[in-house]
């Protein structure tokens, strides 16, 4: 496997549906059956232990998620970043020194900061929703304090977008950071590997999963075991000049946590598939969340909007084509699109000590509906 086939491959394992899309396009149900056959053979194993980088306090403990504060102050303005709920844990944001969002974002003036830290699916969370996590988001809100500022990572975007949408008073400001909101709007590996998928495939795998998908078949499968020096370097976007001595630590920390994996309940993951990325009902207006159609053209909150113009998984038309999904005013609305891939957007060295500070500033600044709040949702 060449360097750039491992560089989307080990993007791809932030997208679980693709992963599981590229599956089923070489022979469905004899796939399903080897990937949970081997699901249920290692579900078991105790997985590599790894601590976070900036310490931290578990605010919350929900059964689908801990709720980790990160804050330096105890009463202000605050920051919940949606971490992805995908096939890695949520230390993507808090990887390392050097690649670290949280460490950043505190850099750069954001002094209440707060992680969704999602939880692996255990079997009794089988059934959970992308209702469930929903919910659970808004208690985790509330817990904080609303209204305050939501940054959405890659798949923690959509579920960002669509929170912001259902729960207008309670989102300040809301950051898409890499997130697949429409589908349909440009060419990507993602687009077609929804094109290419027979339906029936995600529902097998998921009922010899025993209602999960467990991470780690998916990933013993399809992603390299051992990323080469040059694609972490690239992805971490470290130094030229590092030597081999001084890369081994940073190197051997990723490989630890990208080989860390995690369930989803076979609800949600079903629910994620089938509606957002084959029917793209977000994009569309069709999905109903907490009993209530998400109707993007009415969310006027303030967006600022980060894509990759090398994304290997999510085109940068489908993160920018929230822009005429939404009616955020144009004075609000804010967009960056950076020459790297996916994995950079949120652990790259030259993307963390340059945009992210500048997302910062723009989250501390006031915007028009700070003079004219939002109603809250009917």
């Amino acid at each position: 496997m060449g360097m750039n086939e491992q560089h989307w491959t080990a993007s791809a394992a932030l997208l679980w549906p693709a992963l599981a899309f590229a599956a089923a396009a070489e022979g469905a149900s004899a796939v399903a059956r080897e990937l949970a056959g081997m699901a249920l053979r290692s579900n078991d194993r105790a997985q590599p232990d790894q601590s976070w980088t900036t310490p931290n306090l578990v605010a919350l403990e929900l059964d689908s998620v801990r709720l980790r504060d990160f804050s330096t102050v105890a009463s202000g303005p605050a920051t919940l970043v949606c971490a992805p709920y995908a096939l890695h844990n949520a230390m993507i944001v808090d990887f390392a020194p050097g690649h670290s969002l949280v460490e950043a974002l505190r850099g750069a003036g954001l002094t209440r900061l707060f992680v969704t830290d999602w939880r692996s699916a255990s079997p009794a969370m089988r059934d959970f929703s992308i209702d469930t996590f929903l919910a659970d988001l808004n208690v985790l809100v509330d817990h904080v304090g609303a209204p305050l500022d939501l940054i959405g990572l890659c798949q923690g975007g959509w579920l960002a977008l669509m929170y912001a949408a259902r729960f207008p008073a309670k989102v300040r400001k809301l950051v898409l950071a890499g997130a697949p909101v429409d589908v349909a709007a440009a060419d990507s590996f993602l687009a077609r590997a929804v094109a290419a998928a027979p339906p029936a495939f995600f529902r097998e795998l998921v009922a010899l999963g025993e209602g999960r998908v467990p991470g780690k078949h998916l990933f013993e499968r399809w992603c390299p075991a051992v990323l080469d020096r040059d694609a972490i370097s690239a992805l971490l976007q470290t130094p030229a000049a590092i030597d081999d001595h001084a890369f081994a630590p940073l190197r051997a920390r990723f490989e630890v946590w990208y080989r860390t994996v995690i369930d989803l309940p076979g609800r949600y993951y079903l629910q994620a598939v089938e509606r957002l990325f084959r029917a793209n009902e977000l994009a569309t207006g069709r999905f109903v969340a907490l009993g209530q159609r998400v109707d993007l053209a009415a969310v006027r909150t303030p967006i600022y909007l980060l894509a990759a113009s090398h994304d290997e998984l999510v085109a940068p038309q489908q993160v920018l084509a929230t822009e005429q999904l939404v009616a955020t005013a144009p004075s609000d609305l804010a967009k960056s699109v950076l020459p790297c891939g996916h994995f950079s957007l949120f652990m790259g060295r030259d993307v963390l000590a340059q945009t992210w500070p500048r997302i910062a500033a723009w989250l501390r600044s006031p915007s028009s509906t700070d003079m004219h709040p939002l109603q809250s949702a009917a």
